[in-house]
């Protein structure tokens, strides 16, 4: 019967993406949403941005394994990224009238700093996106009792999310987030209630996990566990900034206002209700500590949560929870698969389609999404094999945009000087860095973070770059 609920709204997630699509004309409908959302459907889709599988699942799974200060990237660092573009990226950005972020690069640049920072996002997005479906397996695993596979699950899950975004694009994105956004915040809260009430109230589960030491936030005062900790901000603070799922909600508003003030509070709403499933997951170890302790030995933290619903609500509540739990999945899932496709469609293969009439590459994009939710699926079925945690694999995404797409963004913005050829200074210098390092010197075996290191050098190369030119010419003129 749960299965069946499920089912039933799943088809209608799928209804509303394909109402959607009758909003879209062009290219710039799929893309933007015609630019027309108001302020409370942006902050919902903000909001959707990280409220995801790594949210419900992955978060609750560290925090129980670790303490607070194992969130430090998400939900700490995510609501620092939302709250930073609004504040700081998304007034002069959404005045530029872009397609995509990678649009940036190019008018700012040049067409080589655009289609590589464009192929850096593209690829940042295989974790985060297969995070998403890998939670889709574990709850069609769960909710069957085991008859369906993970592996299976993934593949269901991969399919209902495409199609309910092949046709739609930001209008799907944008309908389907609001109306699960209304199930996500509700359910959750009337779930937290149950479960409180089980647990002997808030306050019980709080001073238990105080007394846990699981508040613990501030590192050990060296300098390697402090590097790591602003390292582990800073990931996910700056590296989701330059990425095409936030700029798209943003960019989707209605005018500038609505584009800083939807994301602002959007991060802040993200964080504040970040809280919720954690409080929940610890709640599972007064209700039922046998059980949390066995998932935990067996390394299957990400399961505590729907276990916990399954083994101790009733029906009605367990209906509520996957409602809940498939919406948050589900409306991250559908952005973050579009965002990629577009900045692949758009800024790196439309320079070799010139020719293609708006319809015909409306249609491309399409192709587009389709490939790669390909590629996702290939890469959540190999992140299972390897065991690759949600909430890790979410954090590995977005390695690669801090260290590639961070400061030539900040610098175009906000740098008179900035140049292109500081921007591929800063590329080369950052990836150089990053790559061998991560390779050789994996994080926890380095003084500094792969990740971090590489960002530091992309800024640096970034001032070499821009300044070189004018300090040669400001010599040789000197020199005469």
């Amino acid at each position: 019967m749960l299965l069946g609920f499920v089912i039933l709204y799943l088809v209608i997630s799928i209804g509303i993406g394909v109402y959607a699509a009758t909003r879209v004309h062009n290219t710039r409908d799929y893309v933007t949403a015609g630019r027309s959302l108001p302020l409370v459907m942006v902050i919902a889709m903000v909001f959707a941005t990280w409220f995801g599988a790594e949210t419900v699942l992955g978060i609750p799974a560290t925090f129980l394994e670790e303490d607070l200060g194992g969130l430090i990237s998400d939900p700490f660092g995510a609501s620092l990224c939302l709250v930073l573009f609004g504040l700081f990226f998304a007034r002069p950005l959404y005045r530029m009238n872009l397609l995509t972020i990678g649009d940036f690069y190019r008018k700012k640049y040049n067409r080589f700093v655009e289609v590589v920072v464009s192929i850096a996002i593209a690829l940042s997005y295989l974790g985060w996106v297969s995070a998403q479906v890998t939670a889709l397996g574990l709850v069609f695993n769960v909710l069957s009792d085991g008859s369906i596979t993970q592996a299976q699950g993934i593949l269901i899950g991969a399919a209902v999310v495409l199609l309910y975004t092949l046709y739609g694009g930001m209008w799907s994105v944008a309908l389907t987030t609001f109306f699960q956004m209304i199930i996500i915040v509700l359910g959750l809260f009337w779930i937290a209630y149950l479960v409180s009430d089980m647990a002997g109230g808030v306050g019980t589960v709080v001073a238990h996990a105080q007394s846990a030491g699981k508040f613990n936030f501030w590192p050990k005062l060296n300098t390697v566990a402090m590097i790591a900790f602003i390292s582990g901000l800073l990931t996910m603070g700056f590296g989701s900034i330059p990425q095409q799922d936030v700029f798209q909600r943003a960019n989707a508003s209605q005018n500038e206002k609505v584009a800083v003030w939807g994301s602002v509070l959007g991060g802040v709403s993200y964080f504040l209700f970040a809280a919720v499933p954690l409080f929940l997951a610890y709640a599972a170890t007064l209700i039922d500590p046998n059980m949390v302790t066995g998932l935990l030995a067996k390394g299957d933290s990400q399961h505590i949560l729907p276990s916990l619903v399954v083994g101790h609500l009733p029906l009605y509540a367990q209906v509520i929870f996957y409602g809940a739990l498939l919406s948050v999945i589900m409306s991250t899932a559908s952005g973050t698969l579009l965002a990629p496709s577009v900045t692949i469609s758009e800024n790196i293969l439309k320079g070799f389609m010139n020719r293609l009439d708006d319809k015909h590459f409306l249609w491309v994009t399409r192709g587009v999404v389709a490939a790669f939710s390909i590629c996702v699926t290939i890469y959540a079925l190999w992140s299972l094999e390897t065991e690759t945690g949600i909430h890790q694999m979410v954090e590995n995404a977005y390695k690669v945009t801090l260290v590639i797409g961070f400061t030539p963004l900040v610098a175009g913005l906000y740098w008179k000087r900035a140049s292109a050829q500081g921007a591929i200074l800063a590329i080369l210098l950052g990836t150089l860095t990053w790559i061998p390092m991560e390779i050789f010197m994996p994080e926890g075996e380095g003084m500094i973070p792969p990740q971090f290191a590489g960002f530091l050098m992309s800024v640096l190369g970034m001032l070499i770059g821009s300044l070189m030119p004018k300090m040669w010419l400001a010599h040789r003129h000197s020199g005469n």
